[in-house]
């Protein structure tokens, strides 16, 4: 039997977990913070200090920042600030059919088959490895995209009815002819909180979690992601993205800045539209190192909302079919944390992220058929699950999985494939009152 599979009789046998420690609840460490309202994404680590908050602040006030065209903004973007796309710093939504991309905080992935000098995506000639749906006049519009959305319907085991979006995008009036073959993936924009405590994990710790051959033969093959620091120029482990193609939150901010916002940097210093128009032409970075550094440290420090009503009897119910049906298996609840230079607030904690930060096969049910570095098109990055509870609290309407199409937990955890068909099924195929049960300890965390 595979783990996380169901043995006859095991709905009765589930019991709920033992009360746990005070300490459990502190998901982030002394990163933790109290406040469960809209703005509970959005809270400093307590544990900064003055120095370190006043740093913090001003890449706050850098993130909610505008850029125009006389300060570096385009020529070709999505959108004119980070907190455009990262509202509050929660999840992005998912745009109704028939609707714009924006502002709605989702991107459009694009490139070719193959893999570029670096082992990454292949560019798409004239449109890059995203699509930017906003231009600074004279350059051109590279395009704009059509959202449909497809109504899939099943049935729970007890023969309870359940339906599910698939979103697709599509590409229209290009700015340029587009090439066959190009390989599509849509993106909502994902939580900022707790970046800096797993880029604290140690690699070592994430490697010894890796199976790729399933020697264990438990089904579940989680591999690392190697991917392309453009910082250090060398091969690095993938932590960040939903297939963990970015080694660092510094190249994260400065590649969100180039391909979201047109801003150029020391890390990214072409434009997006490099070689296909004169005002796209090499020239010094419009982002300084001084506000890159900023940024970068208060998404580092962003505190992670603690754990709530982790002892209610029905929150412990849920948390032990959680581990039961196989949730746990790649959405590994502890941690400890290394030294992070320069961040010593994320430095040496015990963190319960909920993830692996590995990649997983999910299936033909989730797939974009989008490889990125060592990731295949059906794999994707365990997601965190501190915080997730209060999602729809900061951004009302915010979606789940890499492209929003999961409106509710409950949808998220029935579009799992692949490594996660076993727990899928056996979620589905639970009682409604133990189904509920984990959806319920799940918006505590």
């Amino acid at each position: 039997m595979l783990r996380g599979e169901l043995a006859p009789g095991v709905h009765a046998a589930i019991v709920p977990v033992p009360p746990l420690p005070a300490t459990d609840a502190l998901l982030g460490g002394a990163m933790t913070t109290f406040n469960f309202t809209a703005a509970a994404y959005d809270q400093p680590a307590p544990n900064l200090t003055a120095a370190e908050l006043a740093v913090h602040d001003a890449g706050d006030v850098h993130f909610a920042s505008e850029y125009f065209p006389n300060t570096g903004l385009g020529p070709q973007f999505n959108n004119v600030y980070c907190q455009g796309c990262h509202r509050d710093n929660g999840r992005g939504i998912l745009p109704a059919a028939g609707a714009s991309l924006q502002p709605l905080s989702m991107v459009l992935k694009m490139s070719l088959p193959g893999t570029s000098s670096n082992g990454g995506p292949v560019s798409v000639p004239n449109f890059g490895t995203q699509l930017q749906t906003r231009r600074v006049q004279p350059v051109a519009l590279e395009g704009r995209v059509t959202v449909t959305h497809t109504a899939i319907s099943g049935l729970y085991g007890d023969g309870q009815r359940f339906s599910l979006i698939r979103p697709a995008l599509t590409v229209v009036s290009p700015h340029r002819p587009l090439p066959g073959g190009i390989q599509y993936s849509p993106r909502v924009a994902p939580p900022s909180i707790g970046m800096g405590l797993l880029e604290a994990i140690p690699a070592q710790a994430i490697l010894a979690l890796a199976d790729p051959s399933d020697v264990n033969g438990d089904g579940i093959s989680g591999r690392a992601n190697t991917t392309w620091d453009a910082i250090a120029q060398r091969t690095a482990l993938g932590r960040f993205g939903v297939k963990a193609s970015t080694p660092t939150i510094r190249q994260q901010v400065a590649g969100a800045y180039n391909e979201d916002i047109g801003v150029t940097s020391s890390v990214f210093p072409a434009e997006n539209c490099e070689g296909v128009y004169a005002a796209c032409a090499r020239h010094a970075p419009e982002l300084a190192d001084s506000r890159l550094n900023a940024v970068t440290f208060y998404t580092q420090t962003l505190g992670v909302p603690a754990r709530r009503n982790m002892n209610d009897s029905t929150v412990r119910m849920g948390n032990a079919v959680f581990n039961s049906i196989g949730c746990a298996n790649c959405h590994v609840s502890q941690f400890t944390t290394g030294t992070l230079p320069g961040v010593p607030a994320a430095s040496n904690q015990v963190i319960h992220p909920y993830t692996d930060l590995l990649l997983h096969d999910m299936g033909v049910v989730l797939a974009d058929r989008r490889p990125e570095f060592l990731a295949n098109g059906q794999e994707w990055r365990t997601p965190p699950l501190w915080g997730i509870g209060l999602s729809q609290t900061v951004v009302p309407g915010s979606g789940f999985l890499h492209d929003g199409r999961a409106r509710t937990l409950t949808e998220a955890i029935l579009w799992h494939g692949g490594e996660g068909l076993s727990s899928r099924e056996a979620f589905r195929t639970l009682p409604a009152n133990l189904r509920s049960a984990l959806v319920t300890f799940l918006s505590t965390l």
